[in-house]
């Protein structure tokens, strides 16, 4: 399986709306209103611009069909500035390995990046599939802790890390 990996563009307001159904956000807080999606969009699209990270739309090869989305971006943990990474994978492609393939390109762009030493996963505990993408990606576990996701909503997470620095 061959993947692309492409910054966030205007064009890819219709793949967020197709991420953005109860079946993909059931780990995330659910569904947010078309003006949330809107605005994520724009963070999605500015954040290459302002240093604060970058998304990307996920397509396979050759035919670049769009499947989902993955990034990395600025997260205060611990008393330092990391970079947080997350993914969707469309229902349709789930199960074939596309978001682990993803999050090892998204390791070696991070780290290619150079600004941030670590790299953090905060997959819900219940959330079986992302937490082998984790693992798959070469993430270590640290182990549970509370997390917001989204704003003001507590969940309870696994906290994966890996030290870009030692690719």
């Amino acid at each position: 399986m061959r993947l692309e990996l492409t910054p966030w563009a205007e064009e890819d307001l219709g793949l967020l709306r197709r991420i953005n159904v109860p079946e993909m956000k059931g780990h995330l807080g659910g569904p947010e209103p078309e003006e949330k999606i809107v605005d994520r969009h724009r963070r999605y699209v500015h954040m290459s611009v302002t240093g604060t990270g970058v998304m990307f739309r996920v397509a396979l090869l050759p035919e670049r069909e769009p499947v989902g989305s993955i990034g990395y971006w600025d997260r205060e943990w611990g008393g330092i500035t990391v970079w947080e990474t997350g993914w969707s994978v469309l229902n349709e492609f789930q199960g074939r390995g596309i978001a682990s393939a993803a999050a090892r390109e998204v390791v070696v762009r991070a780290a290619a990046d150079g600004r941030r030493r670590w790299l953090h996963a905060f997959p819900k505990i219940d959330n079986l599939a992302s937490n082998a993408v984790c693992r798959n990606a070469g993430f270590t576990m640290v182990g549970e802790t509370d997390f917001e996701f989204p704003v003001g909503t507590p969940i309870r997470c696994n906290e994966w890390k890996l030290d870009l620095r030692s690719l």
